[in-house]
C-alpha cells in the first residue's frame, strides 16, 4: 500500500515535470539588450516570450558560470523586474534567491523587462561603462524553467557611437548587432563584447581566428597573429582535430590585468596593456593563449562527467579538476615550448616555479589532489589568510602531476608515446564516440593503457595523498634534475608574509610549523620592532638572526601594543632551478628530445 502510494506520487511528479518541460519546450524567446545608463553601469534587458501554454512560468537565473567554480549569486544585480502582456501588467511572485514565477494563466505571451547592474572586472563577471559592454552571458539571461534546450536571440541595442560586436554566437542575417544561440548551455558559453574594440582575425588550423582587443595596448597585431597561430597548431595536433569553424579571443587590457575564461568556442583573457613589448610579460600572454585555448578541448569537450550537463542551480562537483585545469596548466606553456617561441631553459624556468609553489605551501601536507578539486567551490575559490597552511593548487600540482605522467609514459614506451596520447584516446573515446565524460577510474584506465602498468601507488601516493614529489625521480628520465639553492643553508625564518600598509609593515599571512605560528604572531598584526629595532624594512627583519635564537617581537593587536617572544626556527622554503645532468645516457636522449621536441 505504502509502495503503491509511493508511486503514484512519483509518478504524478514526474508527470507534472514533464508537462512544465513541454511547455518550455513551446516557447519562443528573444531578448533586447540596451545601454541608456552606461555611465551607471547597467543594461536593460527585455526578454520576449512566446507561445506560452501553462498558467505559471518560473523564470530562473545561473548562480555560478561554468569554469569558475564559486557560487556568485548573479540574480544580486538584478533590479526593476516586471512583466506585461501588451499593455496590461503580469503578476509575478520572487520565489526563491534566483527564481522569478509568473502568472501566466490565460496569456500566450508575455515580455519581461529588468535592469542587470554590471561592474565587476573579471574574465567571468559582466562589466558595462560608456566605453563598451562585456556581456557574460550567464550573469544576466534568465532562462525558463525546463527550458534549457530552448532557442533564442538576442539583439543589442548599442550606446552612442559603439560599432562592433564580438561573439562566437552566429549572426541572424547580416545584422551584427543581433545574434542566435541554438539552447541554453550555448548562450551561457558565448560571452558578448560590445564597443568598439579593435579588431583582426587570421587563419590556423582551417578555422577561422578573431582577436577583439579592448582597452588599447602596445600590442603587435602581425606578431600575435603569427604567434597565436603556431600555438593553435601544435595545440590541434595533439588531438588531431580542431572542433570549431571559428574561434574568437575577447582581450580585456587594463593597466593591470590576466586571468582567463574558456568557452566552447571562444575565451576571454585580462592582460596588462603595456606588456606586450616586454618579452617576459609577452611569453605570459602566450602561455594564457596557449592555456585557455587548450580548454577548447580539455574541459569544453573532453571533461570529468560532472562538468556537463550542467546544474546552474547548484555547486557542480569533480575530483578532477586536476586533469581539466592542472592539464591544461601543464600543456599551456608546453604547447609555446613546442613552438620554438619559449627557448628550453624560460619553459624549465616555469616548471621549477610549480615546484616550487609546491613546495613552499604547507596544505600540500594536509589537502590531497582530487580533494583540492573537489573542495574548488569553498576553498580554491574562497581564498582567505589560512588558505595556504590547509590546501594545495590543482593548477601547479596538476601540471606538475601531468609532467610526472607525461615523463613515465615517454620513458617506459621508449619515447614511442606520451601523454598526448592518452589525451588524443580520451578525446576521441568520451567526447566522440561515447559522447560523455570521464569518470576518475576510466581516465587511470587511460593512464594504465599507454603507460603498460598499474599506476594505483602513483595514484595512492600523488592524486589520493599527500607524498612529497618525487622530482628527480622523473626529471631523471630526461637527463635533468632539480636542484634546491636553499639546499645547506642554516638561516632562520619567522615563517609570515607581509603587506607595507601606510609605510608599516602589516602580517598578511602566517605559515603552518614556522617560528611565527608555534610563538602566537597573527594575520594583521603590525610589527613595530624586533629586539628593539624598528621593523620597516622586511628584507632586514633577519638579519645576524641565528636558528634558535630567542627574539623579542613587538606588535600592535587591535589597538595594543604586545610583546610576543618566538624562538627563531629553521627556514625550511625552497627554491628549485631545474640543471642538465653531465651525461646522458640514450634512453635519456630519447626521452629529452620526444618531451622537449628538440
Amino acid at each position: 500500500m505504502k509502495k503503491w502510494g509511493f508511486n503514484v506520487v512519483v509518478f504524478f511528479c514526474f508527470f507534472l515535470m514533464s508537462l512544465s518541460v513541454e511547455a518550455a519546450g513551446a516557447l519562443q524567446i528573444s531578448y533586447t539588450v540596451s545601454f541608456p545608463e552606461a555611465q551607471a553601469h547597467y543594461a536593460d534587458i527585455e526578454m520576449d516570450i512566446k507561445g506560452l501554454s501553462q498558467n505559471k512560468l518560473n523564470l530562473h537565473l545561473p548562480v555560478w558560470t561554468p569554469g569558475s567554480y564559486l557560487v556568485r549569486e548573479f540574480s544580486k544585480n538584478v533590479e526593476s523586474f516586471s512583466a506585461a502582456s501588451g499593455a496590461k501588467a503580469v503578476a509575478f511572485t520572487k520565489t526563491r534567491k534566483n527564481v522569478w514565477q509568473i502568472n501566466t494563466q490565460g496569456l500566450s505571451s508575455v515580455k519581461v523587462k529588468y535592469r542587470f547592474y554590471s561592474f565587476e572586472i573579471s574574465v567571468r563577471t559582466a562589466f558595462i561603462d560608456v566605453t563598451h559592454a562585456f556581456l557574460a552571458t550567464s550573469n544576466m539571461f534568465f532562462y525558463p524553467e525546463g527550458g534549457l534546450n530552448l532557442p533564442s536571440t538576442i539583439h543589442i541595442n548599442p550606446y552612442k557611437n559603439w560599432d562592433k560586436v564580438s561573439t562566437s554566437l552566429d549572426m541572424v542575417g547580416n545584422d551584427p548587432f543581433t545574434v542566435k544561440a541554438p539552447n541554453y548551455d550555448i548562450l551561457y558559453d558565448s560571452p558578448i563584447e560590445v564597443g568598439n574594440q579593435d579588431v583582426f582575425g587570421f587563419k590556423a588550423a582551417g578555422v577561422n581566428y578573431e582577436v577583439a582587443m579592448y582597452g588599447g595596448g602596445n600590442y603587435d597585431k602581425e606578431r600575435l597573429k603569427k604567434d597565436m597561430a603556431k600555438i593553435i597548431e601544435v595545440e590541434t595536433a595533439i588531438f588531431g582535430e580542431n572542433p570549431n569553424k571559428r574561434y574568437v579571443f575577447i582581450v580585456h587590457n587594463y593597466s593591470k590585468g590576466g586571468g582567463g575564461l574558456e568557452h566552447l568556442s571562444s575565451t576571454v583573457l585580462g592582460a596588462a596593456r603595456d606588456g606586450y613589448a616586454k618579452e617576459s610579460s609577452y611569453e605570459g600572454f602566450l602561455g594564457l593563449v596557449a592555456h585557455e585555448h587548450f580548454h577548447l578541448w580539455n574541459v569544453k569537450r573532453l571533461r570529468p562527467i560532472a562538468l556537463g550537463p550542467f546544474d546552474y542551480e547548484n555547486e557542480n562537483y569533480t575530483t578532477n579538476l586536476w586533469i581539466a585545469e592542472g592539464f591544461t596548466a601543464y600543456y599551456d606553456n608546453l604547447a609555446v615550448r613546442r613552438t620554438q617561441l619559449f627557448p628550453v631553459d624560460h619553459y624549465l624556468g616555469a616548471l621549477a616555479a610549480d615546484f616550487n609553489t609546491i613546495d613552499n605551501t604547507p596544505g600540500t601536507k594536509l589537502q590531497p589532489l582530487a580533494m583540492a578539486s573537489f573542495d574548488a567551490w569553498i576553498k580554491s575559490y574562497r581564498p582567505d589568510e589560512n588558505t595556504v597552511n590547509t590546501s594545495i593548487s590543482y593548477y601547479n600540482k596538476g601540471a606538475v602531476i601531468a609532467m610526472l605522467l607525461d615523463l613515465e609514459i615517454i620513458n617506459d614506451t621508449q619515447g614511442k608515446q606520451s601523454l598526448d596520447d592518452v589525451m588524443r584516446y580520451m578525446y576521441n573515446e568520451y567526447y566522440k564516440n561515447k559522447k560523455r565524460g570521464y569518470t576518475d577510474a576510466e581516465f587511470k584506465q587511460a593512464v594504465e593503457k599507454f603507460a603498460g602498468k598499474n599506476m594505483d601507488e602513483f595514484y595512492r601516493k600523488y592524486i589520493n595523498g599527500v607524498d612529497n614529489i618525487d622530482y628527480d625521480k622523473y626529471l631523471g628520465y630526461a637527463g635533468y634534475k632539480a636542484v634546491d639553492e636553499y639546499a645547506g643553508l642554516e638561516g632562520p625564518d619567522l615563517g609570515i608574509r607581509m603587506v607595507l600598509v601606510n609605510g608599516k609593515l602589516r602580517i598578511s599571512g602566517v605559515l603552518r610549523g614556522t617560528s611565527a605560528w608555534v610563538d602566537g604572531l597573527n594575520v594583521n598584526d603590525e610589527l613595530a620592532s624586533i629586539d628593539g629595532v624598528p621593523a620597516t624594512d622586511p628584507k632586514t627583519l633577519m638579519l645576524n638572526k641565528r636558528v634558535g635564537e630567542k627574539i623579542s617581537v613587538v606588535v600592535m593587536r587591535d589597538g595594543q601594543m604586545l610583546t610576543i617572544p618566538v624562538t627563531l626556527l629553521q627556514n625550511k622554503q625552497v627554491k628549485y632551478h631545474i640543471e642538465s645532468m653531465s651525461s646522458l645516457s640514450p634512453q635519456q636522449e630519447v626521452v629529452r628530445k620526444k618531451w622537449l621536441k628538440l
